[in-house]
């Protein structure tokens, strides 16, 4: 009777324990594409991808930011109602605790002793930059500070290079053996993957089109890196892989949805952003604000989605703050604000993810071997 008894309660405790789920069919019925949702994850989705109400626009015309203020580098293009506006949903957005002395050395607000002031300039500039240049993955929609912050002077989620961790402290020498770290969404697979794809240009690359007698130079260490992003991917968007692929055929475009090539620029557009916006404040950040390596904190999906398919749930931010698109002026001569790597055009537009017509794949991915 006793033994029943425990039996049940570990029942009951494991069964407390299970995740109701929802489904939502992707595509034809037969092809198993389908999204698999959590009702417990998307509660805690909820709690962190709330959308904060905008403050009341403010009037274009006067005297501009340039003119009324001294020491503005990036938003001098706007008036002055704008700027101050700007300045106070930055405080709201990034550092509602300290407010404005987080950045400046009040009530000397030219002073730019505080490396937080510096940074926030890069930042402006990267904002404005994605907005602007990066279309093709953020489309009309935008980004603000806070799409990355969310009231946190440090955002929840970004990367840092991992060491060579053969040994992490225990007596273990196979190259071979890995122990879960979240830059492999807590896997196994490889820890370099972001490195690899989010730093540097390597090539997603899974299977290769044609036999190894044939020039296939595919390797199973590219596959497990791929792995390894494509596993952070699905961790920081929170869906699966036929959200953006055909499963029977991962590799191919003509099947994919229309969102494998908007990931295809948001690889793109990360890569960009760590190599021209991130990696050159490494200089300008403290130590403590560096990784292991002694590299800076680095950009990834999950650094902007927190869990979802599209930050706050799409919610439209450059409607309410056109500001944070660079002006058309500076647009043409790109004079100063914006990094010198400019992102490839878009695609054409790709068929439905159920249409048997090819899809155009992104410029510069060919086919079949393209990758992701």
């Amino acid at each position: 009777m006793q033994s029943a008894r425990v039996v049940a309660l570990a029942l009951l405790v494991l069964l407390t324990a299970c995740h109701r789920t929802q489904s939502v069919q992707r595509g034809y019925r037969g092809q198993n594409s389908v999204e698999i949702f959590s009702e417990k994850t998307l509660l805690q989705q909820d709690e962190v991808n709330q959308y904060p109400k905008p403050i009341r626009a403010a009037s274009p015309n006067g005297p501009t930011a340039a003119e009324s203020y001294q020491n503005v580098h990036v938003l001098g293009d706007l008036s002055r109602q704008q700027f101050v506006r700007t300045m106070l949903s930055i405080k709201a957005w990034v550092a509602p605790e300290a407010g404005c002395n987080y950045c400046h050395n009040a009530p000397d607000y030219t002073n730019d002793d505080k490396y937080t002031k510096r940074v926030a300039r890069e930042m402006l500039r990267m904002t404005r930059h994605i907005n602007t240049d990066w279309t093709a993955h953020v489309g009309k929609t935008g980004v603000t500070c806070y799409t990355c912050h969310r009231g946190q002077a440090v955002p929840a989620k970004t990367w840092y290079s991992a060491p060579d961790r053969a040994v992490d402290g225990l007596m273990v020498t196979r190259a071979s053996q890995r122990l879960p770290t979240p830059s492999s969404a807590n896997t196994v697979l490889p820890v370099h993957a972001l490195d690899d794809y989010l730093l540097n240009d390597d090539n997603v690359r899974v299977v290769g089109p044609t036999a190894l007698q044939s020039g296939n130079r595919r390797s199973i260490s590219q596959a497990r890196d791929t792995y390894g992003l494509m596993m952070v991917m699905s961790e920081s968007l929170g869906v699966n892989c036929t959200f953006c692929h055909y499963t029977p055929a991962f590799y191919s475009w003509q099947n994919s949805t229309p969102q494998r090539a908007t990931a295809w620029y948001g690889i793109r557009m990360v890569r960009d952003l760590n190599n021209t916006v991130m990696v050159p404040l490494t200089g300008l950040l403290p130590p403590e604000r560096l990784g292991p390596t002694g590299d800076v904190p680095k950009i990834y999906c999950a650094t902007c989605h927190r869990g979802t398919s599209k930050p706050l749930y799409g919610a439209p931010m450059l409607k309410d703050y056109p500001e944070l698109v660079r002006p058309a002026a500076a647009q043409a001569t790109a004079a100063g604000d914006a990094p010198t790597a400019t992102p490839m055009p878009t695609p054409a537009a790709t068929s439905t993810p159920t249409s048997t017509t090819s899809n155009v794949s992104p410029t510069g991915a060919a086919g079949p071997d393209a990758g992701s």
